[in-house]
Order: structure tokens, then C-alpha cells, then sequence
């Protein structure tokens, strides 16, 4: 009896068939010169295999020191074990974008300098340090305090201010005069009692700090005559400074000497 033999094919077969088929082979780099060439595999919409091959040219170009130093930085995440220079499956290289950058928007029209429209009318223009046909502020004798008489450059006479032989004192306004009132009913402001009064600067405060908080720290060590709290206008949130104005300079000093370094609602 003849009998016929079966031949099945390997496993080991169909598992490197399998392999062919499901798995793409490895990117290809070659180097010719300054011509760099990128073959790699990919799938297509039909599931089947395509072959892609990129030309590259290779330039060597001068950047700034910061776009040197980001190209040494290592990569991280997904591609932390990327190849120097951008991903084809990450990045997607572009043209180079050339940028114009005006100083105007699109449609605007440049300023003209009035003074060119002057150039084409005609004007008997005289330039008064040297008699050119030019503008004064633009002569090269401006500011020199030189001018041109005759021909000749001398120098430029300029006439001495009217002394007033009346009286020598400063002026005085109406309300700070001797008899005048003070029509506002408060003191005078060019006394020199304004003006004599201490004032401290307290810094470093904090945004809930209020004009009262501040009237119980300061008033332990004297007389306060008045609290300014710098504050914002809309949210009414301290800015972190005042000053306070003391009747009495040892008062002032003395609070000076207390409150430098005094921890105040954890500040």
C-alpha cells in the first residue's frame, strides 16, 4: 500500500511569517557627505507596508549661545531614549517660516515729518546764530553760545535780567502774608509747625493690617498726632507701609527703637 507523506511546514516558520507581517523593520540612517538619507517603515490605510525614504542636507549654521545650549539639554518622558535631533514620530519637519516684523500695523500709512513739506514751499528761511537757510534748532552753532556777526563768530550777548530795586525779599503769597487769614479755617500750611512734626515709617506689614490694629501698636509709646495707612482703593487691602506722626521726637525714637524687628502678625 502506497501511502502519501504529509510535509507540514515548521512553527518556527510560521512564527517568523507572522513576524514579517506584523512587525516593521528598523530606521536606516546613511551619511554621504553633507547628504544625510532616513529610510523607515510604516503602514498604510490598506495595513500594508511602505517604504519611506527622507533626504536630508546636512549645513552648519550659527545660533545665539541659548539655542546652543537647548539643543544639549536631554530629552525626557515618552522620548528620553530618543536619538540626538527631532523624532519623525514625534515631529513633523517644516519649512523655515522667514518673520518681517514692521513697525506698523497692515494698511497704515507712515508718518510724514512736517517739516519735509516745508522743503518744497518757498520760504525765506534764516537760521538766527548764523544766518544759513536752515532751521535754528538745527544749526551746529546751537547750544555753543556762539553766534556769527559780520562774518566773524563772537560770542552771543545775552541780556542780563531786570533787578528789582523795589524790594530783595521773596515773594510771599496773599495768604501767607502778615495780617492775611486762613480763609479755610485749619492751620496754616507754611508754618513751619507742619512741617516740624516726627514722623516714623513702620514697613513690611500685612494686607489685613487696618488703620486701628496700627493705632493700638504705636499709641503705647506716646502721643500719636495722626496715622497714614497706605491702602488700596479698590480692595481697601494695606500695600504693606505707614507713617505715623509722633507729638514728640523722644516718642518717636522711642518707638523706632521698639518696633525695629517686632514680629507683628507673622511678620
Amino acid at each position: 500500500m502506497h501511502t502519501k507523506d504529509l510535509i507540514k511546514s515548521s512553527w518556527a516558520d510560521e512564527v517568523e511569517d507572522h513576524l514579517e507581517k506584523t512587525t516593521l523593520p528598523p530606521a536606516k540612517v546613511d551619511t554621504h557627505g553633507n547628504t544625510k538619507i532616513i529610510t523607515e517603515y510604516r503602514w498604510n490605510k490598506d495595513d500594508k507596508k511602505e517604504k519611506v525614504v527622507r533626504t536630508y542636507k546636512i549645513e552648519k549654521r550659527l545660533v545665539s549661545k541659548t539655542i546652543a545650549e537647548r539643543k544639549t539639554w536631554v530629552k525626557f518622558g515618552d522620548s528620553r531614549n530618543d536619538k540626538p535631533g527631532p523624532n519623525t514620530s514625534t515631529t513633523i519637519p517644516a519649512e523655515e517660516i522667514q518673520m518681517q516684523f514692521l513697525s506698523g500695523k497692515d494698511g497704515d500709512k507712515v508718518e510724514e515729518n512736517p517739516l519735509d513739506k516745508l522743503k518744497n514751499v518757498n520760504m525765506n528761511i534764516k537760521c538766527r546764530n548764523c544766518g544759513g537757510e536752515h532751521w535754528s534748532f538745527s544749526c551746529h552753532l546751537k547750544g555753543t553760545g556762539l553766534v556769527i556777526e559780520d562774518k566773524k563768530l563772537v560770542q552771543e550777548k545775552v541780556p542780563e535780567p531786570e533787578k528789582n530795586t523795589s524790594t530783595n525779599r521773596p515773594y510771599i503769597p496773599p495768604s501767607a502774608r502778615e495780617g492775611a487769614t486762613n480763609t479755610a479755617g485749619k492751620r496754616d500750611p507754611y508754618s513751619r509747625g507742619y512741617d516740624e512734626v516726627p514722623a516714623i515709617r513702620i514697613e513690611n506689614l500685612s494686607e489685613s493690617t487696618s488703620e486701628a490694629d496700627l493705632s493700638e501698636l504705636v499709641s503705647k509709646f506716646g502721643q500719636v498726632a495722626r496715622i497714614f495707612l497706605a491702602s488700596n482703593k479698590v480692595t481697601g487691602a494695606c500695600k504693606g507701609y505707614a507713617f505715623v506722626n509722633f507729638k514728640s521726637k523722644m516718642d518717636a525714637e522711642r518707638a523706632i527703637k521698639g518696633l525695629h524687628g517686632y514680629g507683628y502678625d507673622h511678620l
